[in-house]
């Protein structure tokens, strides 16, 4: 019963935060290289829910999630999007890091100064690490968090897109 009453109050929370009319504009717009060097146009996430974790190697939160949104990630394969936005270069030393860690699903590098300004684009005021974005198939909000998520927050998340 406990667990059932948080999941509802996780969703209400998400589904609070998510403002009338939210879309992910400033985000779908972006193009950011990925561990390759690769751009990546942000546009491609529409037509699929989509977890967007922005997070940066020394936040130990942003650390703790990535086994989570792995596991996410394998659980909804084919279903959803997951994808990790570093707020951050792209350099050697992130891709030692994304090897080291096991990250299994794809990450952009959107750099610390465009980095900070999307995460306040998309309603992070403060700019806070970790930040995760709930978007529905067609690119609008219908959820973020500023913290750390657990596995079963994530689920309950994007439990009613799938």
């Amino acid at each position: 019963m406990k667990r059932l009453l948080a999941t509802f109050a996780l969703t209400a929370s998400l589904a609070g935060a998510a403002r009338a009319g939210d879309d992910a504009s400033a985000l779908l717009q972006a193009r950011y290289p990925d561990l390759a060097g690769q751009p990546q146009a942000m546009a491609t996430l529409k037509g699929k829910p989509t977890v967007v974790n922005f997070w940066a190697r020394w936040c130990g939160p942003c650390r703790k999630e990535i086994p989570e949104l792995n596991a996410l990630a394998a659980r909804h394969s084919g279903k959803l999007n997951v994808i990790g936005v570093a707020v951050e270069e792209l350099g050697e030393s992130a891709r030692d890091f994304a090897i080291a860690y096991e990250i299994a699903y794809p990450l952009v590098f959107a750099g610390v100064g465009d980095g900070l300004a999307l995460m306040r684009a998309l309603g992070n005021d403060l700019a806070g690490l970790p930040f995760t974005l709930i978007l529905d198939a067609d690119g609008r909000i219908v959820g973020r968090k500023t913290g750390a998520m657990s596995g079963d927050e994530m689920a309950a998340a994007v439990a009613p897109l799938l």
